[in-house]
């Protein structure tokens, strides 16, 4: 090898290196929810993507299919494969795709807003307001905040049942 091609080989590595380094990853859409000071367990595990016009706002986010569970044994939420809204500092609003069962009837949440420590769940006609520590974990697809690997975790406190 002469010395020029050594002198490409190295320069090929230079300036191939940088972009191998810097982590120019996209946050996943349970950080994206905090960017604009949500947490990120409204949304249940198991997001496998998002899309954002972060200009204005106009968001999808993805679930491998459909999605339901209970919270609080008296709640019951659905959300369908495919999750769109608009989303600004404080404000999910448009929203498409998330559903809560009221007495027997499914109202779909049109709207979400941070005030202060509290969340206004707004199904268009009515609205509730639930602590927003509720929303630190993710719920699960299929048993919500209480799974069956709770059971098999020896280093998880046990609900009373």
């Amino acid at each position: 090898m002469s010395t020029t091609d050594i002198i490409i080989l190295i320069s090929a590595v230079f300036l191939l290196l940088p972009p191998l380094l810097t982590s120019s990853s996209a946050p996943t859409a349970y950080e994206l929810l905090q960017q604009y000071n949500f947490p990120g367990g409204i949304l249940p595990k198991g997001i496998t993507g998002y899309e954002i016009d972060e200009s204005s706002g106009k968001f999808r986010a993805y679930l491998k299919g459909t999605c339901s569970f209970s919270l609080e044994g008296s709640y019951q939420l659905s959300y369908k494969s495919i999750i769109s809204g608009h989303i600004s500092k404080n404000r999910l609003t448009d929203l498409k795709g998330v559903s809560v069962k009221i007495l027997f009837f499914w109202l779909d949440i049109v709207e979400v807003i941070r005030d202060g420590d509290n969340l206004d769940f707004s199904v268009g006609i009515a609205s509730a307001s639930f602590p927003l520590d509720n929303f630190f974990v993710s719920p699960q697809c299929g048993c919500g905040l209480v799974c069956h690997d709770e059971l098999e975790n020896p280093s998880l406190p046990l609900s009373s049942m």
